[in-house]
């Protein structure tokens, strides 16, 4: 995952115009790893794309896929729609990728065992996908990366430990090393290979090294960390060892450490938190960066600067994962471990800056940092990237980058592994679409849900049972952009005390200066159905429990919304209950002046696959509007849909009796919105607003990042 030919090509990329203007990056397109089966393939079989390259004219990428031991190819002639070239057998795992010109040499693991570990270095012409060559490497391989001029591959021989034996520490024999390997005419001779001792160097497991992720700068000399041994190696272009260093310890402050408690607090601390770093890059011929991820002790949730004596030179601190809390992204159940995870990274020049792309795994993010003082990174960007981004690699000729995100979800119904491609333009930042950034305080927030609009035009929305212990209303103004959240206030019993068993999927206006709140509800979690009366300072004023007519047919689908026309409260109930029509639901109607219930019965779309349901309903003029979707993500998605109702239909009926049916009328087919974010279409479309003045906002729920991106998209609709 080497960036080739950098500032020579670079120079070409921006026109002076551009180059001058406020750019910023955006993705424009998204492909599915299994995508790259052949006809008839299983494509249920679990895929990744971890690590990435791209040819040197920047027109083909190629990624590793571990879990089916291959390569994949992938056609970017027209970057928006990337086509697929299929997959080649590698004979083993696939663990890294470099490319020089035309042709990928990609590290292959061929081990029996931890302990008798074994590989090869394969090249590949990526023109037709045939091996045109392979060398034994004498152990297990991680990364790979080359030189400028594409004279040789260096690859990080890790011999990695098993961390189900010997409590998972190191040493485990075999020890790691560094291999090189000279490059002519686009193959590697294998007569060439030659090994760089690197034991005993570390003070942490100084017999067993770990080599992890490798780079080579401008003068042919190759960083390594050893991640494991918290140890940074530089070796010449001989192979000679020229300075090592611990890479140390931080401090980090303002940090979330727990997640035995679902709820988002950055008041912790870790002192002498060691690096541990993974990936590295450098700036120039002088200083390298790198992400600390942590393995057995460490990981300081930072990206770091060093000149290649061991000079410290610039450290984050935890100032990494502060535009990601702010963005929705922090993975809180990775709270007690290693955070957002910064690890994968690719650093290029495009025009007259050069940019660094840094990787954190457990947020599914791109920082982009300016890094052309390398003494003093800016932070500028904060992209979505796919579940658990591995690789990344920069095309600076083309404006592009590429990040290769390996979780594949298809055991849980859940979103593929894929490629995702990012271009330079001279256009405003497209993401994030909702940030806390500005607040008095760090705030985090995730997993928004139900939305209501103001008479000023704000927008409040929920949180979900995600954060059961920190149910928040969010105060949001939708004329910033992105959007800002501006308040967040905390739901609370009337003893202080955050109000737990919630699961808050809709809010609406009360009318006098506080809210009305929808719980779904889950039999199963001891979480009841019910309505909340809370006051705009966050405390529960009144609680109103379900009727027995309705609890004797509810499942743990319940209340996926809440709007109040006069007196009378109306909730969607998401999927069927048990004495619902199939594909039929109902809208639950609660007068607060008679404390009578009633319901009319919506027709819901037949799936494809999964099921059906509501999302939120917002009264509005003479209709009502609702959200159906389905739960299927990507490709797979087919209704994400807003729909209006007729408000003279929405007359109830008592509870029990025959509903009447009400008619639903198409407003907007949501699948191209989110299309239009580059990514792929997320499956919980859970919110919708509309302002006094008729302009309708939809966000969507990312699951508090578990088992998801994280992503968020708020945006406008317009007018009706």
């Amino acid at each position: 995952m080497k960036k080739h030919l950098l500032l020579a090509a670079s120079g070409l990329a921006l026109c002076t115009t551009a180059a001058n203007a406020e750019m910023n990056f955006n993705r424009i397109a998204s492909f599915a790893t299994p995508d790259n089966m052949a006809e008839g393939e299983d494509r249920a079989r679990p895929t990744s794309a971890e690590i990435i390259g791209a040819s040197e004219d920047g027109m083909t990428l190629v990624y590793t896929d571990s879990p089916l031991g291959v390569i994949g190819l992938i056609d970017i002639t027209d970057p928006k729609n990337p086509v697929a070239r299929g997959n080649v057998d590698m004979g083993g795992e696939p663990t890294s990728v470099t490319v020089i010109g035309n042709t990928a040499f990609v590290a292959v693991n061929t081990s029996e065992s931890y302990v008798k570990p074994s590989g090869k270095l394969v090249s590949v012409n990526m023109a037709d996908g045939s091996i045109t060559g392979t060398c034994d490497l004498g152990g297990q391989p991680d990364s790979t990366a080359h030189d400028a001029a594409g004279s040789f591959v260096v690859i990080a021989i890790e011999n990695e430990r098993d961390e189900d034996a010997g409590d998972g520490r190191i040493g485990q024999m075999p020890a790691g090393w560094v291999s090189m390997v000279s490059v002519a005419d686009d193959l590697a001779d294998c007569a060439t290979l030659k090994t760089t001792d690197v034991t005993g160097l570390a003070e942490i497991g100084a017999d067993d090294p770990e080599p992890e992720f490798v780079d080579v700068n401008g003068l042919n000399e190759t960083v390594v960390t050893m991640q494991e041994n918290n140890e940074m190696v530089v070796i010449d272009a001989n192979g000679t060892v020229i300075s090592h260093f611990p890479a140390g310890t931080v401090d980090l402050v303002r940090i979330d450490t727990e997640d035995e408690r679902a709820a988002l607090d950055f008041t912790g601390e870790q002192m002498g938190r060691l690096r541990e770093p993974d990936g590295v890059q450098w700036l120039d011929d002088d200083h390298f960066m790198i992400a600390n991820e942590g393995d057995m002790d460490g990981g300081s949730r930072s990206v770091t600067v060093f000149k290649k004596d061991g000079a410290l030179v610039w450290e984050s601190n935890s100032e990494f994962e502060t535009p990601i809390i702010q963005s929705g992204h922090y993975p809180d159940k990775r709270s007690d471990a290693k955070g957002a995870e910064p690890e994968g990274m690719e650093v290029a020049t495009f025009g007259d800056k050069t940019y660094a792309f840094i990787l954190a795994e457990r947020a599914s993010t791109v920082s982009v940092y300016d890094v052309t003082d390398a003494s003093s990174p800016v932070f500028k960007q904060l992209l979505p990237s796919g579940i658990a981004p591995e690789g990344v690699i920069a095309i600076p000729s083309r404006n592009l980058f590429v990040t290769a995100n390996e979780a594949d979800l298809i055991e849980d119904g859940g979103v593929r592994s894929h490629v995702m491609v990012y271009e330079l333009q001279d256009a405003p930042a497209q993401y994030p679409t909702l940030t806390s950034e500005g607040m008095d305080g760090l705030t985090g927030w995730g997993a928004i849900s139900g939305m209501v609009a103001d008479e000023d035009g704000m927008i409040y929305a929920v949180n979900d049972s995600f954060y059961g212990y920190q149910p928040t209303i969010f105060k949001i103004d939708p004329s910033a952009k992105p959007a800002k959240i501006v308040d967040a206030i905390r739901v609370t019993r009337a003893n202080g005390d955050a109000a737990q068993k919630l699961d808050m999927e809709g809010i609406t206006l009360d009318g006098k200066g506080g809210f009305w709140v929808a719980s779904e509800g889950r039999t199963d979690r001891v979480t009841p159905h019910a309505i909340y009366n809370v006051n705009a300072k966050g405390e529960i004023k009144k609680e109103i429990g379900l009727p027995a007519e309705l609890l004797n047919v509810e499942t743990r689908f319940g209340f996926e919304g809440i709007t109040k026309v006069g007196d009378t409260l109306w909730m969607p109930v998401q999927r069927e209950w048990k004495d619902d029509a199939k594909h039929s639901v109902k809208l639950v109607a609660y007068n607060l002046e008679t404390e009578e219930w009633g319901a009319v019965s919506y027709p819901l779309a037949t799936p494809d696959a999964g099921w059906v349901g509501l999302s939120d309903l917002v009264a509005y003029g003479d209709y009502f509007y609702v959200i159906e979707r389905d739960n299927q993500i990507g490709a797979n998605a087919k209704i994400k849909k807003i729909y209006r109702i007729p408000a003279s239909e929405m007359v109830p009926a008592p509870l029990g009796s025959a509903l009447p049916v009400v008619s639903k009328e198409e407003v907007r087919d949501l699948i191209p919105d989110l299309k239009s974010f580059g990514g792929y279409v997320v499956d919980k479309v859970e919110g919708l607003a509309i302002t006094k003045d008729g302009e309708m906002f939809v966000s969507t729920d990312n699951d508090g990042v578990d088992d998801s991106s994280g992503e968020t998209f708020f945006w406008s609709i317009g007018k009706m």
